[in-house]
């Protein structure tokens, strides 16, 4: 793999690299109802025509549209069911397996409110061996324990980490301690298996949807790069992290050019390292960019940040700051029943953290959510090898199996979807949201979901159309796959839900966006004028 595609420039940096996988397939068909296709079918359908006002008129374009020419090479799936009457209005290879991307999201969430409900939180411990002695010193070792909650983020508290770790902080000082002797300890021990998910490109690592997985997450992993040109051209750029800390180290390659240039600055950071190496350039008098960096072991970056958030509070750390994972635990058990919880922080309950899931697509919440619910059902006897990962799957599997979802129709690598091995059919995803509308968590469900034209990552998409405000559904998409499923209200009140998923399909327009057609379809049925019957 070239240096160019690990180099990420900033004016790119949110787009997602990725594949499908599958046997190669014919072009699709169109289903056999229509018996000739006419030619204005073969339109894409804008949001200024006409909506379809019956039934077999919807199909008719649909089935049209999914067989146009620019297709051939690629594999649609859809499925579109009507809540009201159970009536399939429309499918095509909704059987078959295709690369979900962020639709997986779907499947996370809709197992934690299932399994842990809507007011669950996740807790951020301060355990010790002891309590602090009359003057407030603790002889013993302080240690954040994460089970995995992600909203310790300095951008939910006007961009203050401190005030982000201000309850924490304060539960220790409110338990008396002045003076921790011992030392400050970040572990990261509650998750066992690998920090990056399966089915992960290498250099996902990379880029702020692909940041580490730990317990002891903060800032959601990541850090902010500021560039600005330096004083005169030829000085090396300008480069500020916040929150600012020397816990991730730049290394400036960078350089000033006149006016007039382009600005090209990219950054590359070595696995399993907190160096970050700037290239390119920046033009005098370029009002400066942004980008999100990862970093390695976030539960070292967590105590570097704590510490100096005790420090705010008056409380001393004479020993050292170092951190423990599940590994270093095989060797130094913890058991947490026999410490001295001097305090705690607790996350959003569910129903919140939910909405932090699925509007802007994060990938980190999700994957700490699947990792969370398997070690939730972590029992004696579990087989070691057992990562919290493969855990929190067979727990899927096992609500997949209640939710009425075929066996053989989903096979999810991780939580967030950013796996290239992860295959889900439309028969399946339209199972789950079934499911979910029935569901005593479905308006929760319902409420987390991106609302076209409103919010989320649907908030610049099916604007001014019948869609917008109505159709709310989870995005997805890696280099080869698209994907669009929720639920929408036709024209006549009826409620669908639909999945449509487009694989493999190579765009020669760059004016026209692979989910410019997945949005076409959305739009069609908020417009269809007719009930099923």
């Amino acid at each position: 793999m070239n240096m160019n595609r690990k180099l990420r420039p900033i004016l790119l940096a949110g787009l997602v690299l990725g594949s499908a996988f599958g046997q190669e397939e014919k072009p699709p068909a169109a289903p056999a109802e229509p018996q000739a296709i006419p030619h204005s079918a073969l339109r894409i359908p804008h949001s200024e025509e006409r909506p379809p006002v019956a039934l077999a008129e919807l199909q008719e374009r649909l089935a049209g549209m999914l067989a146009q020419p620019r297709f051939g090479a690629a594999l649609w799936g859809v499925k579109i069911l009507s809540l009201d009457t159970g009536k399939t209005l429309f499918e095509h290879n909704a059987g078959k397996l295709l690369s979900p991307a962020s639709n997986a999201k779907l499947y996370t969430v809709a197992l934690a409110l299932d399994r842990l409900g809507p007011d669950y939180r996740i807790r951020t411990s301060l355990y010790a061996k002891s309590r602090p002695d009359p003057g407030g010193t603790l002889q013993d070792d302080v240690i954040v324990y994460g089970r995995g909650d992600p909203t310790i983020d300095a951008r939910q508290h006007g961009g203050d980490i401190f005030k982000a770790l201000e309850p924490l902080a304060a539960a220790l000082t409110n338990a008396g301690v002045k003076r921790i002797a011992g030392d400050l300890v970040g572990d990261a021990s509650f998750f066992r298996g690998p920090e990056f998910g399966s089915g992960w490109a290498w250099d996902d690592q990379e880029h702020d949807y692909g940041a580490e997985i730990s317990p002891l997450t903060i800032n959601n992993n990541t850090l902010q790069v500021v560039v600005r040109p330096g004083e005169r051209a030829g000085a090396p750029c300008r480069l500020a992290l916040l929150p600012a800390t020397g816990y991730l180290t730049l290394s400036n390659r960078t350089e000033t050019v006149p006016k007039g240039q382009r600005r090209t600055v990219s950054f590359y950071r070595l696995p399993n390292e907190n160096v970050v190496y700037a290239f390119g350039q920046a033009p005098l008098q370029d009002p400066g960019s942004t980008e999100e960096v990862t970093l390695h072991n976030p539960a070292g970056l967590f105590i570097v940040f704590f510490r100096e958030a005790l420090a705010r509070h008056g409380v001393t750390v004479s020993g050292r700051l170092r951190t423990s994972n599940w590994l270093d635990r095989q060797v130094d058990p913890l058991d947490c029943s026999r410490m001295v919880e001097l305090g705690a922080l607790e996350s959003l309950p569910l129903r919140d953290f939910a909405r932090q899931v699925l509007k802007p697509s994060q990938n980190l919440y999700a994957d700490l959510l699947l990792a969370h619910l398997g070690e939730k059902e972590r029992v004696a006897g579990t087989p070691p090898g057992r990562t919290s990962e493969e855990l929190g799957i067979r727990q899927l599997d096992a609500f997949l199996a209640q939710a009425g979802v075929k066996r053989g129709e989903v096979f999810l690598d991780e939580g967030s979807g950013l796996s290239r091995e992860s295959l889900t059919t439309p028969n399946a995803t339209v199972a789950l949201l079934g499911f979910m509308s029935r569901h005593p968590c479905a308006e929760i469900f319902l409420e987390a979901l991106p609302v076209a034209g409103v919010d989320g990552t649907l908030k610049s998409r099916m604007k001014n159309t019948p869609a917008a405000g109505n159709v709310r559904a989870k995005t997805g998409s890696l280099r080869w796959a698209n994907s669009l499923s929720g639920y929408v209200t036709t024209a006549a009140g009826e409620r669908l839900a639909f999945c449509i998923m487009l694989n493999r399909y190579h765009n020669t327009d760059p004016g026209r966006p692979a989910r410019t057609d997945l949005d076409a379809i959305a739009v069609m049925l908020a417009g269809l004028a007719a009930r099923a019957e």
